[in-house]
C-alpha cells in the first residue's frame, strides 16, 4: 500500500501531541499497526475515527485496540464522505502513505470548511514544498492552494531508520492550521485552474504559461508563477475572469 510503518514510540507520541488541545474530533488516516492510535486514544477526544484500507491491518487494530469500537472504519480515505462521519469541525492526522500524500491534501482542501487542522508525516520533499514561501524553487501548486486556507508549520524531520521497511528518503511532520479566510474573493474553481496552469510551465512568464486559458497581458504578465503569493493569484484569477467575460461578450456580439 506504499506505507512505511513507524516503529519509534517517542516520535509517534510527538506526532500525536502535535494536535492542538482545542481539537475535539479527529480522523486518523492509515493507522496501520496503531503506533499513533494508542497515543491518540490517551487524549480522550470527543470522537476518534481511524480509517484503514488494508484488511490485515484493520483486523490487527480490532484485536489490539478494541476501545476503538465503531470508530475503526475499513475503507478508503480518498473516497469517504466526511459529512457522514462528523458533525461540524474535525482534525486529520496520520503517517500518510507517500504515494497518496498529495491526494490526501487535495481531499483536505475540498473539505476546508470542516477540517480545522492537519498533522501529517510525509516525504521530506513534499513537506518542504507545502511549507515553502513564494520565490523558492520548492514553491508550487500545493503551496499556493494550501496556504490560501491554512497556516503551515514544518515541525520536525524524521530519519529513515525509524520505519519498517525504511524508506529511501527522509520524512517530515507538518501541521496545517485553518486560517481566518472565509472566502478568497474570486471564483475558486478558476483559481485552482489558474494556479495549476501557471505552474505546469513554471519557467515561462505568466503571459505564456496562461495561454491555455486566455491571452493575459495584465499586471503580472512578465512574472513567473513562483513569484506570486496567494493574494496575487487571487488578483490574477479575477483579472482572467474579466478577460474571459469580455471574450464571451465579443463572441456573442459577433
Amino acid at each position: 500500500m506504499g506505507q512505511h510503518f513507524l516503529k519509534d514510540d517517542n516520535i509517534a507520541a510527538n506526532i500525536a501531541g502535535s494536535l492542538s488541545v482545542t481539537c475535539k474530533q479527529v480522523l486518523e488516516v492509515g493507522p496501520g499497526t496503531g503506533v499513533l492510535t494508542k497515543f491518540l486514544l490517551k487524549r480522550n477526544f470527543e470522537k476518534l475515527i481511524a480509517v484503514e484500507i488494508d484488511r490485515e491491518s484493520a483486523a490487527y487494530l480490532r484485536s489490539n485496540y478494541p476501545q476503538l469500537k465503531e470508530g475503526l472504519i475499513e475503507g478508503d480515505f480518498l473516497k469517504m464522505d466526511y459529512g457522514s462521519l462528523f458533525e461540524g469541525e474535525f482534525a486529520v492526522i496520520g503517517n500518510f502513505p507517500y504515494n497518496i500524500s498529495s491526494q490526501i491534501f487535495f481531499r483536505v482542501l475540498e473539505n476546508h470548511d470542516q477540517v480545522t487542522e492537519v498533522v501529517g508525516m510525509i516525504q521530506h520533499e513534499v513537506a518542504r514544498r507545502i511549507a515553502s514561501p513564494p520565490g523558492k524553487k520548492d514553491y508550487g501548486i500545493l503551496s499556493v492552494l494550501l496556504q490560501a486556507w491554512y497556516e503551515i508549520e514544518y515541525l520536525f524531520t524524521v530519519d529513515e531508520n525509524v520505519f519498517v521497511p525504511p524508506p529511501k528518503v527522509k520524512s517530515a511532520v507538518i501541521r496545517l492550521s485553518r486560517n481566518a479566510t472565509q472566502t478568497l474573493g474570486c471564483d475558486e474553481k478558476l483559481f485552482f485552474q489558474v494556479v495549476k496552469t501557471a505552474f505546469n510551465q513554471r519557467r515561462k512568464t505568466l503571459h505564456n504559461a496562461l495561454k491555455p486559458i486566455t491571452d493575459y497581458n495584465g499586471e503580472f504578465t512578465g512574472k513567473r508563477a513562483e513569484q506570486l503569493g496567494v493574494w496575487q493569484f487571487v488578483d490574477l484569477t479575477n483579472a482572467i475572469q474579466d478577460l474571459l467575460a469580455e471574450n464571451t461578450q465579443k463572441q456573442e456580439y459577433c
